[in-house]
């Protein structure tokens, strides 16, 4: 006779799965290793208030334009409207666009900081995203302070906002370009993933470029070049590692080693003057 001992009911939510060695692991041991595994070091996908805090000192960060939504320009539909994807990532997320913006201290560092979230229509960057970030440059030109700008943006442009979404790509570069004119500090810090018209525009125009372990980087993603050019791409192509070995990164910096390393650049070539 074979006896089965019933199962304890298992509450949901304490248990989940590593995209990079598959394992099953403790949420809260990944919370506590800032979202990173502890068995094969993949970094998971954060929201862009969580980086805040793994980033910025305690109560010293100050959002600048938070209620900037966006309007619907082309009446846009696909399965459902513009307006109805945007409220509906709104409640989902509980922000109100793709980026935060604002200033902060990064041990005691003073810094202008912008986040982009790839949870809020996967990061890409619309008519909001783009004068939030034009905005944030042009704030630290007139503080003098030194802009970081995290990127994490599957979704590059924004196809529901047409070509009003293109010319942020324009529009960012322009005041990122004044602001390094005067002399500004400017760090872009690229997570998984950082694609298509953030990583064509302000994402890769930095004095110092930094990116997370194994982040997927780059414009089109790895399977729309091969089928595009019909060809097999290199191994780990468009990952951190191989960016960094072909010159496109000055560093690859692990999670929990980002704010000390942040700190350190903003106090050893910030120029306040």
């Amino acid at each position: 006779m074979v006896f089965f001992r019933k199962k304890k009911d298992m509450p949901d939510g304490l248990w989940i799965r590593c995209d990079g060695c598959k394992g099953m692991l403790f949420k809260k041991t990944v919370e506590e290793k800032m979202f990173v595994c502890p068995e094969c070091n993949y970094h998971f996908r954060i929201f862009s208030r969580d980086r805040l805090k793994l980033l910025v000192d305690e109560n010293s960060f100050e959002e600048m334009w938070p209620d900037m939504v966006p309007c619907d320009p082309l009446i846009f539909k696909d399965r459902i409207t513009y307006p109805e994807r945007v409220t509906a990532d709104q409640q989902k997320t509980g922000l109100k666009e793709a980026a935060i913006v604002g200033k902060g201290k990064i041990d005691g560092r003073e810094a202008m900081i912008g986040i982009t979230d790839p949870s809020f229509i996967m990061g890409s960057m619309g008519s909001v995203v783009g004068e939030k970030i034009a905005r944030l440059a042009e704030k630290a030109t007139e503080l003098k302070l030194p802009l970081i700008v995290i990127s994490g943006s599957g979704g590059g442009a924004r196809m529901q906002e047409g070509v009003f979404s293109l010319m942020q790509m324009a529009k960012t570069n322009a005041a990122i370009a004044r602001f390094q004119e005067t002399g500004g500090l400017y760090i872009s810090v690229l997570t998984d993933p950082s694609l298509g018209g953030v990583m064509a525009s302000f994402a890769s125009v930095a004095d110092i470029t930094i990116a997370e372990p194994k982040a997927l980087i780059g414009f089109a993603g790895p399977r729309v070049i091969q089928e595009t050019i019909k060809r097999a791409l290199p191994k780990g192509f468009q990952t951190a590692e191989f960016l960094l070995e072909h010159g496109f990164l000055d560093r690859i910096v692990h999670r929990q080693d980002m704010k000390k390393e942040l700190s350190r650049l903003i106090g050893y070539l910030h120029n306040p003057l």
